[in-house]
């Protein structure tokens, strides 16, 4: 959720080219005078000093914008010019009306400006044509592209898909854009390990982030029809609970839920997601990456959020199955889970910037205990890092980890690593149902503190110690940490005993490990090359230009 304190910072710099100069050689005419003939000898050229090589070509821009599916189609805006050379800018319509597909085209990126709707919202169920119904996202008119009824209203779902091909950029134009699924369409956002999709933000292009560099556009939400709590319409008894999108205030309702568990809202593998969640107001932020109400049917892989200014990734309820994740320098929670999710997570990295976030995660049920379905988490084969050097700079979630409202959460195989900072606090709220921890096979290192209890009626910190069971199960509370290159497993760690995240997942979504953490060993390279480095967390070749988050590839 987002923080009650929030300091919004950008930072300038400038950006310099490098001019590059050639030398001309010259030929020598001897005259020796023998017998009184002249001789012009031509020796071989010398060679030439060679032009430096730049270690990256600047990139030329596109001739153009391609044609897409959508009617209105793309605008070209231009180019924009920056550090990595210069770039055609097609901006994407305000609301797709038909199926496009986004190529990649060598000096060409999609700018998404301001709010960027795929498709119209179908409602809590698919509109038919006996039931039919107005949509509530702003734009969906005939004028449009869109096909309704002679009231206006929709008789079927839009079924619009935004497919995105691998190595695409697309950029925030201003920092209130974002990206809507809305509900009855679908994303497909399937980068590769070698060329993955990168959404980011105009001062990206332009060579101005940095380390520090946050909020800077909106982000990625998916809304889907599965299952939630906390209510903003309906009610959970009724079984027609709703939530408005936060951050939407302004560009009109982007609402979710339903009863479809299995909702599908498309897929985003290998994927980055940079400097999002530009704060729209008081308490009101977007992160990187946002599901709402997405089902089991949605393919969640591979995808990295840099430098949210709120969440790394926040996930409303429904049921979220999510491999390969990494959240770096989240200026709140790394990993935000409440309204009832159903949710399994296997391979995280949580990696906070030194000094700054909040929480590595924050599992909250919001004061909705009662509803169903209750809020039930479980994360398999994690890391998650906190700074060495210093305590979480917000004091909302005080611990590395909260379970606030009586949330349920099952920690397998994980090290949490967190020496100037508490790692674990319980929130009781009270009524029949209270906080639940399950931890298996977990290694921590906090502070002397370590657990903290707090709420209504109140766990003791010494509660708290009881629910993680040092110990028992596998799990210890003093561990000594020999993590190499940052987040990669050493001698400690292997020595750690595991055990088969299958124990905890009757789904079967969960593979077999026998390791503590998310990166086994050096050779143990899943995070390789999809990701960007930053000055503090380097994935992978740090020296190339290419892979650093300040800057973007040029092939």
């Amino acid at each position: 959720m987002a923080s009650f304190k929030r300091v919004s910072l950008i930072m300038m710099t400038a950006a310099a080219c490098t001019a590059l100069a050639a030398c001309d050689g010259a030929n020598d005419i001897a005259s020796p005078g023998t017998g009184g003939n002249v001789i012009i000898n031509n020796p071989p050229a010398p060679t030439p000093t060679p032009t430096p090589t730049p270690t990256t070509a600047l990139v030329s821009p596109a001739t153009g914008c391609p044609t897409i599916g959508d009617p209105k189609g793309l605008t070209n805006d231009g180019t924009i010019k920056g550090p990595t050379g210069e770039w055609r800018v097609c901006t994407l319509p305000s609301i797709l009306s038909a199926s496009v597909t986004l190529p990649k085209i060598a000096g060409l990126v999609y700018q998404l400006k301001d709010r960027v709707n795929v498709g119209c919202d179908g409602g809590f169920t698919a509109p038919t044509t006996a039931a039919p119904r107005a949509s509530t996202t702003v734009g969906c008119t005939a004028a449009n592209g869109f096909t309704l009824n002679g009231s206006g209203q929709l008789t079927a779902d839009t079924n619009v898909t935004l497919t995105i091909a691998p190595g695409v950029i697309l950029f925030g134009g201003t920092g209130t854009s974002w990206l809507a699924v809305n509900r009855g369409n679908k994303i497909a956002a399937n980068g590769t390990a070698t060329a993955p999709i990168i959404f980011t933000s105009r001062d990206n292009l332009l060579g101005l982030a940095d380390d520090t560099s946050i909020g800077q556009w909106g982000g990625v939400v998916l809304m889907g029809r599965a299952k939630i709590t906390d209510c903003n319409t309906g009610s959970t008894g009724a079984g027609t609970c709703e939530r408005e999108t936060e951050g939407a205030s302004g560009t009109g309702p982007a609402t979710f839920g339903g009863s479809d568990d299995t909702y599908n809202a498309g897929s985003i593998k290998y994927t980055q997601i940079r400097y999002s969640g530009y704060v729209l107001g008081a308490n009101v932020e977007l992160q990187g990456l946002t599901t709402e109400g997405t089902g089991s049917g949605t393919t969640l892989d591979s995808v990295q959020s840099h430098n949210s200014s709120d969440d790394g990734a926040e996930f409303f309820g429904g049921t979220v199955k999510f491999k390969h994740y990494i959240a770096t320098g989240a200026d709140d929670d790394s990993l935000d889970i409440d309204t009832g999710l159903q949710g399994f997570f296997q391979y995280v990295l949580l990696l906070q910037r030194p000094g700054q976030g909040d929480a590595l995660m924050e599992v909250d049920s919001n004061n909705n205990e009662g509803d169903t379905p209750r809020q039930v988490t479980r994360v398999a084969n994690f890391t998650a890092i906190q700074s060495q050097t210093s305590a979480n700079n917000e004091a909302n979630d005080q611990a590395s980890i909260l379970l606030r409202g009586n949330a349920d959460l099952t920690l397998v195989n994980g090290l949490v690593i967190s020496p100037a900072n508490e790692c674990l606090r319980m929130n009781k709220s009270g009524g029949a149902n209270s906080a639940s921890l399950v931890a298996r096979a977990v290694a921590m290192q906090c502070n002397t503190t370590k657990y903290i209890g707090t709420g209504e009626t109140g766990f003791t910190a010494t509660q708290v110690a009881a629910f993680f069971g040092t110990g028992a199960n596998g799990n210890n509370d003093a561990f000594t940490p020999s993590l190499t290159s940052l987040f990669i497993n050493g001698a400690n760690e292997t020595a750690l005993t595991a055990i088969d995240p299958k124990t905890v997942d009757a789904t079967g979504f969960f593979e077999t490990t026998t390791y503590v953490g998310a990166v086994k060993d050096a050779n143990d390279n899943w995070y390789k090359q999809w990701t960007c480095n930053s000055g503090y967390a380097a994935f992978d070749d740090a020296t190339n230009a290419n892979r650093r988050c300040t800057s973007l590839p040029t092939n």
